[in-house]
């Protein structure tokens, strides 16, 4: 495989989450995947460094690059769009690491280097096996942490690129290979909830998160 190969495939397989998903996942209803409170099922998923580290070059460096060679287009158009499409892992609820989570939330001070700086860390301490006594998420930990810097960088577009709309989006639970088809959304609904942020007028709201058609808050 070329470098140029390998450069598409890390833009296009964004269903890396990070993860190795034990069989018997598949075997779970939507009840029970529905129940929060069933802890277990965190333990038929099992997270690598290398594993984690393909998760954000995929979910987050892939995205960024792709979205930094079609800007240049975008400038010559009318009505510019960007829709991330994201994922409520991603939500800061999910991020008991304080630091990071204030780097994410101060919009004053909110880099492209300071996004790095968290992900740089959270990586540092993942090969060091100190992603609990760090306070990281203790599980689809790179997958929370490349949506949660994916709504980051969101934000810091809708700033640079007045003229653009950009949002992030969760379409949804959408049954597809990704989730081993358990989710309850069809494709054509998760979607429908992409589409319609692509096609917002132009006094339409730019910089937020949407989970599938409402507004949501990070």
């Amino acid at each position: 495989m070329n470098n140029e190969q390998s450069w598409k495939l890390q833009v296009n397989n964004a269903a890396i989450t990070g993860i190795i998903v034990d069989s018997d996942f598949v075997r779970l209803t939507e009840i029970d995947l529905k129940a929060a409170k069933l802890k277990w099922v965190h333990h038929l998923m099992t997270q690598t460094y290398s594993l984690g580290e393909e998760c954000l070059e995929i979910n987050y460096y892939g995205v960024k690059r792709m979205i930094e060679a079609l800007i240049p287009l975008l400038d010559f158009s009318d009505s510019p769009r960007i829709v991330n499409v994201s994922s409520s892992s991603g939500k800061l609820k999910f991020l008991p690491n304080e630091w990071a989570k204030g780097v994410f939330l101060d919009d004053e001070s909110l880099t492209e280097e300071r996004i790095e700086a968290v992900l740089n860390k959270f990586m540092k301490d993942f090969k060091e096996g100190e992603l609990e006594a760090n306070c990281w998420p203790s599980s689809l930990s790179a997958y929370t942490l490349a949506k949660a810097s994916l709504n980051a960088y969101t934000k810091i577009l809708a700033k640079r690129h007045k003229q653009f709309i950009v949002n992030s989006v969760c379409p949804g639970y959408v049954k597809t290979d990704m989730n081993c088809n358990t989710g309850n959304l069809t494709v054509e609904e998760g979607g429908e909830n992409i589409v319609r942020l692509a096609l917002l007028p132009e006094d339409g709201p730019s910089g937020l998160f949407f989970f599938q058609k409402e507004v949501s808050p990070l």
